[in-house]
Formats: structure tokens, C-alpha cells, sequence
């Protein structure tokens, strides 16, 4: 069974349509990465996926893990693993990361999992701290309001954070590399990759992610096993990862892109 299924997704804003008959297929353990020019669609692809109300699908079907994806509302598509890291993280102003991120812990986890409500405040700090550690994190950004006042990179640090605490099976990665400096992308995709590792060596594969982006440098890092081209709202060419290198010297104009 496939993780996610999207078929002949068509997508709109405001009456306006942005994606025209998408179809996609990720399993179990890949990371699949959309690359395309701005206002291609790809952002408003994987906000679509979860469910951000600003987009409205009108046709098409999506299943994630068995399930109709679009029948689920915003909080049950995270409950039932999907994450979304967006490409500008929003402030919250008076709620510290820490309380924020036990409260989507308890919300989340805890669905797809009883035994995590014996995790106590206490455990989860040791936890939250274990994760910062990873992405090269202060651990006094954990008492500090939500991305407030925090860097573009610091910002998308957050949000590698909420996801590795958070331990989706699919993760939607909006312009993540977007704003970040080499050691910050080196971080950061090193906190998705290692996602991939252990199960990788229990030999059978869970951490799915769909990376958005417009250039192969976070490829690099993040190793796909499958690059789509995206361009006025639909996939042009799908392929392996050397793809991303042909489009870094070539562009995107071979495939209509202005």
C-alpha cells in the first residue's frame, strides 16, 4: 500500500486554479523532491495535502495511508502522521516552544499512541533538549515565544524540531533550504536524513518526505529517490536524483517555464 496517493489532483484559490491534474505516488521510507520556478504550484501543492483552508480541491482523490485523505480535517491528517513545515513559520506570541511543543506531542502522539501519555513534563524537557542537541539548538530557545524574534534560519530549525519531536511518517518540507546559510542547511538537512537512518537499519523503512524546493543544493544533503519537475500547476518530468543536477546547470526553461 502506498503512504500517500494523490490522483489527478486539481486545486484552486479564490476560483482561480493552481494545480491542473496532479498525480502522485510516495511509499513507505522515500523522499521524493518537487523542484520547479515560483508560482509553479509546488507550495500550494503540499498545503492543499494539509488542508490549509485558504485552498479549495475540486477534483481529484487523495489517500494517505489507506485512508481519504480529504474527508480528514487539518488536525486528523497530523494526528494521523502527516507534518507540514512551512515555507514562512508563523509567530506565537506569549506561548513558549516548549509548552507548544508538549501540547502537539500530547495532541498527537498520544492518538497514535496511549503508552505516550506516561510521558511526563519532566521527560519530555529531557527529550526536547536530546532533540536541540541534534539541530545545534540553545536550549533557552525552548523558553522563548514560538519563532519570535527568532532568525529565518533559527525559524526553520523550529520546524525541523516540531517534526523530529513529532515523528510523522510523512513529512511536507515547504522551502525548508529557503533563507538558511551552509551550516544552517548542513543542520537542518542532516536533522531530516538521520530521520531516514534507523529504520533504514531495522530494514523496513517508515520516514517518508516530500521536499519542496527550487534548488538541488539541499539535495545534496537529503538524498531523494525521486525528483518531480513541477510547472504551471503540473508535473512535467519525473526522475532520479541526477535530475536535480541537469535542472542546477540547465534550468527550467526546456520544460516551458518562462
Amino acid at each position: 500500500m502506498s503512504l500517500l496517493s494523490i490522483t489527478n489532483l486539481i486545486v484552486s484559490i479564490e476560483d482561480k486554479e493552481i494545480i491542473h491534474g496532479v498525480s502522485l505516488e510516495i511509499q513507505p521510507g522515500e523522499v521524493h523532491a518537487i523542484m520547479g520556478p515560483n508560482g509553479s504550484g509546488k507550495s500550494t501543492l503540499v498545503n492543499a495535502l494539509a488542508g490549509h483552508p485558504k485552498y479549495t480541491i475540486t477534483q481529484g482523490k487523495v489517500t494517505f495511508q489507506g485512508k481519504d485523505c480529504l474527508t480528514l480535517a487539518p488536525h486528523e491528517r497530523a494526528q494521523s502522521g502527516m507534518f507540514l513545515a512551512m515555507q514562512y513559520p508563523k509567530e506565537i506570541a506569549g506561548v513558549t516552544l516548549r509548552s507548544f511543543l508538549f501540547a502537539a506531542y500530547k495532541a498527537q502522539m498520544c492518538v497514535r499512541d496511549p503508552a505516550c501519555k506516561a510521558l511526563s513534563p519532566v521527560r519530555f524537557q529531557k527529550m526536547l533538549e536530546e532533540q536541540m542537541h541534534i539541530l545545534n539548538m540553545d536550549p533557552a530557545f525552548a523558553e522563548r515565544s514560538v519563532n519570535k524574534g527568532l532568525s529565518g534560519g533559527e525559524k526553520k530549525k523550529s520546524e525541523i524540531l516540531q517534526m523530529r519531536v513529532l515523528q510523522p511518517s510523512l513529512a511536507l518540507l515547504d522551502e525548508t533550504d529557503s533563507g538558511l546559510d551552509v551550516d544552517a542547511l548542513k543542520t537542518v538537512a542532516a536533522g531530516v536524513e538521520s530521520m531516514r537512518l534507523p529504520v533504514r537499519q531495522a530494514g523496513s523503512p517508515e520516514f517518508s518526505a516530500l521536499i519542496v524546493t527550487h534548488y538541488a543544493r539541499i539535495l545534496q544533503y537529503i538524498i531523494p529517490d525521486y525528483i518531480h519537475v513541477m510547472v504551471a500547476g503540473k508535473i512535467v518530468e519525473s526522475g532520479g536524483k541526477e535530475l536535480a543536477e541537469i535542472l542546477e546547470k540547465e534550468g527550467y526553461g526546456k520544460f516551458g517555464a518562462k
